[in-house]
């Protein structure tokens, strides 16, 4: 897609363009000794022209992350002939106007254009517009050259750092030390607990040369652009900022809106024109409903290209008119195509579409009312959950990450499949995180796209500032370029319906009261004050003055508010007794895992998680040596940045307690593979433990999630879970669900079952010998169905049956079975040991029959009596596979597509993601792989290729 818009772009010629992409030029980048000079390409980063090179390697190979740090440390230089563009401009009209554009610079550089000094820039999250006119006109002393000028992003953190307003902050650091904090980029960049630290520079987003004449092109715009940047094509106007927002007349983020208001319609468009008009006007139309604003009077806009005119239009829809936007899981994700046409007296009318969506969004704060706590048994304290369209939602989904260390290689086809996979997992929200970037909105100014997918696909986006684990500086030079930055892409972000609400920030609330709490008074009041500043008051109103249709909040974790009007924080004025906010969980004590008491009771959880390992598949992308496929071989050890360096040793120092953690786990809940591999069984034993680390992070996670839906009956009232992560940076040791390359983990199975509308899950308590079956609804109205309850021993042979009529209310829970008791759960004769349950729900949900499958085993796995399920997997026609357990039962079958391949298997009768499953004797499954051809390397991947395992297998290689 994004070739195709710059094949618009381009035009025929060079000369021809009134928009030229500046990834025609010819660009060589060089470092400040100039030994380092190689062709270069645009968007780019350092990193990925030295590999195209051959100077490097790929970046993620073996130890790449740490041999080559030397190229964060240099100074960059990215530079391109503009002589033909010189010569053309000195045959044009004195009255044409040249502006250079650039969507994205990463991050600290000067621009240079025909020798004069453009710029200095140092926010990789603003776009740059300069009116280079007169530069072009006479270049200085022959220089022809557009030149940018990259510093070492670490060295100007160092830098800057040091500057007498920049106050000392509290930080964590994971990789490169001391200056995250005191640069707008990327945190992760310099390191995280899940990821490398490339710290990479360059030209990482689109950037163009436009011409504006008054004349334009020969010919009138005849059919709307496809998006504002393109109408330059027609000479005399540049759309800098294009917003649309669609909310409800009189809406307030801070109340509940009135569900039966007319819609607002607002579109605010920054202009640089070549022509001024006292009255311009603009027209928005939706023709699927043939609605037609009429006329809308602007402000004047001036003949001005060294800064841009801001101008606003809104108009009103009645409120039945168009069809809303609802989340893929509760409606139809309705979008419509917006035209909207600027007139200015002198040139040609500029008409584009834009898509969006008619839906109400609600973050409610406020405090339940006493009559809640009576009448449904809410435990007291503030709400804190979603409403869509006026009503309550449970939230569903995870946490992203950026989708590679290298933002300028990211691909469209990329974050589909990621988002796509979200979907097909049954999550509805999706939490950007605020230590990564700002998400695009479209390949032609984003270089790839998120949130318009997420617009299509149904997905929530929980937005973030970037902001994340630290404390940042607030003197003016800081503070100027955040507020530019946060406006920017607030108005961006803003006509997305997928867009549910800003935080100003990740995790940054917590560490502050805890570290107050830990140290006591002699904690300097000045990072709560400064943390207040800039997070309660300075961002919040940033944010508030932007757009009407969502909420603020400070932090992804937060105690909450005293009061939305004026907007106070709680921070740590609690009522015991009482809940707040939302809340977070990480336990690496994995002999409580499954501990509920160790589970926060909370309103909402917006990240929770365990770490395990990529597959062998993705391992082999990256190891070089065999002797590096093993568990804790040096270069597997080195991607276990968890807990991180916190400095730049290598490799890190504390993988083993990282490492160690996996492992424990695996051998307290699981049947463990050696230590040691049996001879010629190295990959082998890799491949299971790798395989291992997997099973357990879905079962802690499935209990977690579990429990956090059940609240939604209970006194918390839970409406939301977010696991953390979803997708992953690199191969690596990490959180994630989905890993590098695309291929899912057993998370990411587990989750599309754990998310299902309505689930049964065994909430056991070994020290009571308690078991109690709930069942969860998301429904928006009542559901009833049948649980049945089926007892197997480890052969295969069912022992007992039950089943237990329900019903659950809308967005609720209820309690299905109770028993205490060995002598009241087991099959009669049976032991704990030997049996296992499997859950069948069936119900009505939505006029439609909706199924849900778990197990519970009594034991940890690590002691129940396997037998050898002596598995047969017969290919059948278009990738399909049904495997027949000959012998026993097989807890999480698992089945592997091959290296170069990306995909996920369903079931081939119901259509639903399976793999991670108990295959059972004579219950055979029959699997589809569902490939995708956009990003798999291997076009039909021979049946043979396709690997079964089992938890059997850790024992018996």
């Amino acid at each position: 897609m994004l070739g195709r818009l710059l094949a618009l772009v381009a035009g025929a010629s060079l000369v021809a363009s009134d928009l030229f992409s500046l990834s025609d030029l010819n660009w060589t980048v060089y470092n400040r000794t100039g030994l380092a000079r190689v062709p270069a390409r645009l968007p780019s980063q350092v990193h990925l022209d030295l590999e195209q090179a051959g100077i490097i390697s790929e970046p993620l190979l073996g130890d790449n992350d740490f041999s080559q740090r030397w190229i964060v440390t240099e100074n960059w230089t990215y530079q391109a002939d503009l002589g033909l563009f010189i010569r053309n401009h000195s045959l044009q009209s004195n009255s044409s106007r040249t502006l250079l554009v650039f969507y994205g610079l990463d991050t600290v550089a000067t621009i240079t254009a025909a020798g004069h000094p453009v710029a200095w820039v140092n926010n990789q999250f603003q776009q740059y517009v300069y009116d280079i006119t007169e530069f072009l006109a006479s270049p200085k002393n022959l220089d022809t050259n557009l030149t940018i000028s990259f510093e070492s992003a670490y060295a100007y953190g160092q830098n800057v750092s040091a500057r007498a307003d920049m106050e000392s902050q509290i930080t964590i650091d994971f990789e490169w030390p001391g200056v995250r904090q005191f640069i707008r980029k990327t945190s992760s960049d310099f390191g995280w607990d899940w990821g490398p630290a490339f710290a990479p520079a360059g030209i990482f987003k689109p950037a163009f040369l436009i011409t504006l004449s008054p004349q334009g092109n020969d010919s009138a715009q005849v059919e709307p652009a496809a998006h504002p940047l393109l109408l330059s094509q027609a000479g005399g106007l540049f759309i800098e900022e294009s917003s649309l927002e669609v909310s409800k007349v009189g809406q307030n983020p801070n109340r509940r809106p009135d569900e039966s208001a007319d819609w607002l319609v607002n579109v605010t468009l920054a202009v640089r024109s070549i022509q001024a008009d006292p009255s311009p006007s603009l027209t928005i139309s939706i023709p699927e409903l043939n609605i037609d604003s009429g006329m809308l009077e602007l402000s004047a806009i001036p003949a001005s290209t060294n800064a841009s005119t801001s101008v606003s239009a809104t108009f009103m829809i009645p409120d039945g008119v168009p069809q809303r936007w609802y989340p893929h899981n509760l409606g139809e994700p309705k979008l419509y195509n917006f035209t909207v046409t600027l007139a200015i007296d002198g040139l040609v009318p500029a008409t584009y579409t834009t898509r969006s969506g008619f839906r109400t969004v609600y973050l409610a704060q406020t405090t339940y009312s006493q009559q809640d706590v009576e009448q449904y048994g809410i435990t007291p304290g503030d709400q804190w959950h979603f409403e869509v369209n006026g009503h309550a939602i449970y939230a569903s989904g995870t946490n992203i990450i950026p989708f590679d260390p290298f933002y300028a290689r990211i691909s469209t086809d990329k974050a589909r499949w990621v988002l796509e996979s979200a979907v097909k997992g049954g999550q509805n929200m999706l939490r950007v995180w605020g230590g990564g970037i700002y998400q695009p909105s479209d390949e032609l100014t984003g270089g790839y796209d998120f949130y318009s997918i997420c617009d299509e696909l149904g997905i929530l986006a929980w937005s973030e500032l970037i902001f994340s684990d630290s404390t940042y500086p607030v003197n003016d030079f800081f503070l100027e370029s955040v507020e530019r930055e946060v406006r920017q892409n607030v108005r961006r972000v803003k006509r997305h319906p997928s867009n549910i609400q800003w935080a100003g920030g990740n995790e940054i609330e917590p560490i502050l009261l805890l570290l107050k709490q830990y140290i006591g008074p002699s904690f300097p009041q000045r990072y709560i004050d400064e943390f207040v500043y800039i997070f309660q008051d300075f961002l919040h109103d940033i944010v508030m003055q932007e757009q009407s249709s969502v909420a603020y909040t400070d932090c992804s974790t937060t105690n909450g508010v005293l009061s939305l009007e004026p907007y106070i924080l709680r921070l740590g004025n609690l009522t015991e007794g009482h809940i707040y906010g939302n809340a977070e969980l990480y336990n690496y004590t994995t002999s409580f895992a499954f501990n509920y008491s160790t589970y926060p009771v909370s309103r909402f959880v917006n990240e929770f998680g365990f770490h395990s390992m990529p597959s062998f598949y993705s391992w082999e992308e990256v190891l070089e040596s065999p002797d590096d496929f093993s568990f804790n071989s040096t270069i597997v050890m080195s991607r276990d940045h968890h807990p991180p360096a916190q400095g730049l040793d290598w490799p890190n120092p504390n993988a083993p307690e990282g490492q160690m953690q996996m492992t424990v786990a695996v051998e307290q809940w699981l049947p463990a593979p050696p230590h040691t591999a049996p001879p010629g069984r190295q990959n082998e034993t890799f491949a299971q433990w790798c395989y291992s680390t997997q099973v357990f992070q879905a079962l802690y996670m499935a209990s977690e999630v579990a429990f956090y839906r059940r609240g939604s009956g209970r006194g918390e009232r839970n409406l939301g879970a977010l696991v953390w992560q979803l997708n992953d940076i690199w191969q690596g040791v990490s959180w994630a669900a989905i890993e590098y390359s695309g291929r899912w983990k057993v998370l990411q199975y587990t989750l599309s079952n754990v998310f299902s509308p309505v689930i049964a899950y065994p909430f056991w308590v070994p020290e009571q010998e308690s078991l109690e079956i709930a069942v969860a609804s998301d429904r928006w109205s009542d559901v009833e169905g049948v649980l049945q309850l089926t007892w197997y021993d480890w052969s295969g042979r069912a022992l007992s049956s039950s089943e237990h009529p329900f019903g659950v209310g809308a967005l609720n829970s209820t309690v299905v079975h109770q028993a205490q008791g060995f002598q009241n759960i087991l099959p009669q004769g049976a032991n704990a040991s030997d049996a296992w349950l499997r859950l069948n729900l069936t119900a009505q949900a939505d006029g439609q029959s909706v199924t849900h499958e778990h197990q519970f085993v009594p034991v940890s796995l690590a002691d129940a009596n396997l037998v050898d399920p002596d598995i047969r997997v017969t290919p059948g026609a278009d990738l399909t596979f049904t495997l027949s357990a000959q012998g026993g039962v097989a807890p999480f079958t698992w089945m592997d597509h091959p290296a170069g391949t990306v995909g996920y298997f369903v079931d081939a009768a119901s259509g639903k993601p399976l793999n991670g499953f108990y295959l059972v004797p004579g219950q055979d499954r029959t699997l589809r792989f569902v490939q995708s051809a956009a990003l798999s390397k291997v076009e039909d991947p021979p049946a043979a290729d396709f690997v079964v395992r089992s938890l059997w297998n850790n024992t018996h290689l």
